[in-house]
């Protein structure tokens, strides 16, 4: 693998690492990163930006121009944190119980920052506009949708946008790409079962929304497997169910949540449909009525074949062919930069965070995880050289 690291990046790395620790120990979670904004766009306006705060709630954009050219690129960061509590141990571990950087946004939004610090400079030579998209909320909520909601891409015209992951498991800097469908929509489905409670040593006087959910529950496991064409990627999960507080009591309703993912639109639009479906139609079976609902809904990443294709190149030419992987496979994960994909050609890439057993090899989501700060000026240099190679 070719080291290639800009050197006015590299000679900054200190100075990011200590930013990506502060990040770390003081985490934010979705719509609430009012700290890590802030200091994002002091940084930026102290490189020269034009700054908007506010977008979509939290969300900062920092906008650059050289040269005459009308070309834009936009690169994103997600900037929030998730409701764990860490168990890291480390000097920089969050300091706020109960939330932690377990997916490695304070490390995506440092990557970012470096970028953007050199993209500043006199060092780095382009002609156009760059749009530096910090975003909120990408774990809960689709802060992406919100900033577009709040005219993103109206405000900021951007021909083309890139976003990166670190991804564990992968070998330290190595980049992955993949084009087309690579990452599955998601939907969150709350089930709610309305029967009619009673004593339970009288159930015949009752409609039982406990056993209309668990009827319910193994009805909902054949719909990949009876619904969906075999080969077709379709994942129906039930997360939670609560009903009652008492033996002898048998409750008014029960709550169940599902978790739907799909590789493919119409796959989604399937899985959604059965679910309505087997939901009524097992409550009524049962005189039990219920209500479906949908939210928290990412489409699925769709990373456009052109974009996809200059960025790998781009990175097998100032990395070396070694540094990109053969092989990625598409994932069952969600990502709502999926909704800027919707609006704008664009591709979303791995950078390798460590395999297993090794330093950064800790899976996301994890109260053991953290990021690796060895990639930082990496994933820095990367998305400088989209900038400088598109708006040549």
């Amino acid at each position: 693998m070719t080291d290639f690291v800009i050197p006015e990046i590299k000679a900054s790395e200190d100075e990011m690492i200590a930013i990506r620790h502060y990040l770390h120990a003081n985490p934010e979670l979705s719509l609430e990163e009012f700290k890590t904004s802030d200091l994002v766009a002091k940084q930026l306006e102290t490189w020269g930006y034009k700054v908007t705060r506010g977008i979509g709630t939290t969300g900062v954009v920092g906008s650059l121009k050289k040269g005459d050219s009308n070309k834009s690129i936009g690169l994103r960061a997600d900037m929030d944190a998730l409701p764990i509590f860490e168990e890291t141990n480390l000097p920089w571990a969050s300091t706020v119980p109960g939330k932690m950087h377990a997916c490695g946004h304070d490390g995506h939004t440092t990557i970012l920052l470096a970028a953007a610090k050199y993209i500043a400079s006199q060092a780095c030579d382009f002609n156009g506009t760059v749009h530096l998209i910090f975003q909120p909320a990408e774990e809960a909520i689709g802060g992406a949708d919100l900033m577009i909601k709040d005219g993103l891409f109206d405000r900021f015209p951007c021909d083309r946008v890139f976003a990166l992951h670190n991804m564990p498991g992968l070998p330290t800097g190595k980049l992955g790409f993949y084009s087309g469908n690579f990452m599955a929509s998601a939907d969150t489905v709350k089930i709610t079962i309305k029967g009619y409670g009673g004593h339970g040593a009288y159930p015949h006087r009752t409609v039982d929304p406990i056993v209309t959910g668990a009827t319910l529950i193994t009805a909902l496991q054949t719909i990949v497997s009876r619904n969906v064409t075999p080969g077709e990627t379709a994942i129906v999960t039930v997360g939670t169910f609560q009903s009652g507080i008492a033996s002898n009591v048998i409750p008014d309703t029960a709550v169940m949540e599902l978790t739907v993912r799909a590789m493919k639109p119409d796959i989604r639009d399937l899985l959604i449909k059965r679910i309505e479906e087997l939901a009524d139609f097992t409550a009524k079976s049962f005189g039990a009525s219920c209500e479906v609902e949908v939210y928290d809904s990412y489409p699925v990443l769709i990373n456009d074949d052109e974009q996809t294709a200059f960025a790998r190149e781009l990175a097998v030419e100032f990395f070396g062919k070694d540094a990109v992987l053969d092989k990625v496979l598409p994932s069952t994960g969600s990502e709502d930069f999926a909704f800027m994909l919707q609006e704008r050609p664009g591709s979303y890439f791995l950078l390798g965070n460590g395999e297993k057993g090794d330093k950064g090899g800790c899976m996301v989501h994890n109260p053991g995880y953290d990021f690796n700060d060895d990639i930082i000026s990496t994933g820095a240099s990367f998305f400088s050289c989209l900038v400088q190679t598109y708006c040549r």
